[in-house]
């Protein structure tokens, strides 16, 4: 009587997938695939950044002169030029009058678009298409708007019995009527970024809220808005970098008139540089705007971030 002898099948040994090897052939291949961004990257990012920063400290011109080192007498005269403080005020002023319409608004229209209204996709492509405009048909736009004979805007405040308005024309009104283009313009992206941080926020913390007792109004206090903190903060810090950064629109719609009060920091940037042929002191002017946008820009981030924690 022959015993059968079972043999124990061991199970096979995992073979652990090896990374392949950092060869010569693959980094190569890695510097082909992103050497055209690099190269243009650098072409039109990095050397201008560079160049500007070693013209600032020259009196290079567009007469075609060479240009002489002077060290640090554009930027001593910088602080001295009651130009640069008067259209810096500009700028500071349309930041202030932007950032806050460009918070509150977006946040507003993003809430109503997630309440679940029939035909969401209307109010998505009305609330974002201004945004998808060139700043040339925005500013002719709203030129027409601001027309003091026959624009709209005068039209709706003679229809309620008010006076016609010299938007454009006036002091009073010319930072104003840019500030209204610019929001309207401009908050689609805002808006955007909203309503994806608004779908992202988890449905449990609503139904359990909703299990102790709290309302929609609750609900949006204590838990729509504090999950929003992070995501208001990035914005601000967009809208403060923008804001500080206008040129566009007003350059269209102003000139940075009348009589210089839509002026900002970056047109007087410009005329210095192309009018006035003085690129080393327009080149000291723009890097020290740079240099308040990055401070103010990491002052407000640090602020968001602390009141998030």
């Amino acid at each position: 009587m022959t015993s059968a002898v079972v043999e124990k099948e061991t199970p096979p040994k995992s073979v652990a997938t090896a990374p392949p090897p950092w060869t010569t052939r693959v980094w190569h291949s890695g510097v082909l695939f992103v050497a055209p961004f690099l190269l243009v990257f650098a072409v039109f990012l990095v050397w201008p950044i560079i160049s500007g920063f070693f013209m600032g400290f020259t009196d290079a011109s567009l007469n075609g002169r060479p240009a002489a080192f002077v060290g640090l007498a554009n930027y001593s005269e910088a602080f001295t030029d009651p130009e640069v403080w008067r259209t810096l005020w500009h700028t500071v002023l349309f930041t202030l009058i932007t950032t806050v319409p460009m918070v509150v608004i977006p946040l507003a229209l993003a809430l109503l678009t997630n309440l679940g209204f029939p035909g969401q996709w209307l109010y998505r492509m009305s609330f974002f298409a201004p945004f998808l405009l060139p700043v040339t048909v925005v500013t002719i736009f709203w030129g027409w708007m601001y027309h003091a004979d026959f624009g709209l805007a005068n039209a709706a405040l003679e229809a309620i019995g008010l006076d016609r308005v010299p938007w454009l024309q006036d002091e009073r009104f010319a930072m104003l009527s840019v500030a209204i283009t610019t929001v309207w313009w401009t908050l689609g992206f805002n808006y955007l970024l909203y309503l994806a941080a608004l779908q992202d926020i988890p449905q449990h913390l609503y139904e359990a809220a909703a299990i102790d007792g709290a309302g929609e109004w609750r609900s949006m206090w204590s838990i729509t808005l504090p999950m929003l903190g992070r995501i208001t903060g990035l914005i601000a810090v967009l809208q403060l970098i923008a804001s500080l950064k206008v040129f566009d629109q007003i350059y269209l719609l102003t000139r940075g008139g009348p009589n210089g009060a839509t002026r900002p920091v970056l047109l007087y940037v410009y005329d210095i540089g192309f009018s006035g042929f003085r690129l080393g002191y327009a080149a000291a002017i723009s890097y020290l705007v740079f240099a308040v946008i990055v401070i103010l820009s990491i002052g407000q981030l640090k602020l968001f971030s602390r009141n998030s924690d």
